[in-house]
């Protein structure tokens, strides 16, 4: 198995990017569902579950940024044998979670009105406290940052945190075993073990 992605084949790099990122989302739910559930405001916990969530979620903008330049200048493996909806559901549910993997950490970043503590290493700036933000924002579009962060954060929380990843999430899940077992053919198999 080699590294780069073949027309039959995705390679380690793309797998790895695959269930790094898989995982990463994972930490990002476990850490604000730990933080909604279990912590009071204002306390130790609930700062260090919120910037576990925040340095998570900008891991996750890195490693998308490294999966969208892989996937340009990987060809990607041909579909599966299947109808043409099959292959339309496919291509739509790959266009909606890298939409999903762009967005969600992008309004996660410039909708947060705190400083990440990025993993307690060291620290990136609120997208407030930026030029970026006093120049375009603020002058340009007139607003303050609780105007700009209102919709962003329910883009954010109550659209995609709240409903739409896990609809996409668990589509990609059945649609994968749903290829594995019923279809029986290799779509599951070409992101794992690459075995036939």
């Amino acid at each position: 198995m080699g590294a780069r992605n073949t027309i039959y084949e995705y390679g380690t790099v793309a797998k790895w990017l695959h269930w790094i990122i898989a995982f990463l989302f994972l930490g990002s739910y476990v850490s604000v569902y730990y933080l909604k559930w279990f912590t009071e405001k204002d306390t130790p916990e609930n700062w260090t579950a919120l910037q576990l969530h925040l340095s998570i979620g900008i891991t996750i903008g890195a490693f998308v940024l490294l999966r969208i330049f892989w996937r340009l200048t990987n060809p990607t493996p041909r579909l599966e044998p299947g109808s043409k909806l099959e292959h339309f559901a496919a291509h739509t549910g790959h266009f909606l979670l890298y939409l999903i993997m762009i967005i969600a950490p992008l309004t996660g970043y410039l909708g947060t009105g705190v400083n990440a503590e990025y993993f307690f290493l060291f620290e990136i700036p609120q997208f407030a406290d930026t030029s970026l933000f006093t120049s375009i924002v603020q002058n340009k579009m007139g607003l303050t940052f609780k105007q700009f962060e209102e919709p962003i954060d329910f883009i954010h929380k109550e659209v995609l945190g709240e409903w739409l990843v896990w609809l996409l999430i668990l589509g990609h899940v059945l649609a994968a075993l749903y290829h594995h077992f019923i279809k029986k053919d290799r779509t599951l198999v070409r992101m794992t073990t690459g075995k036939k």
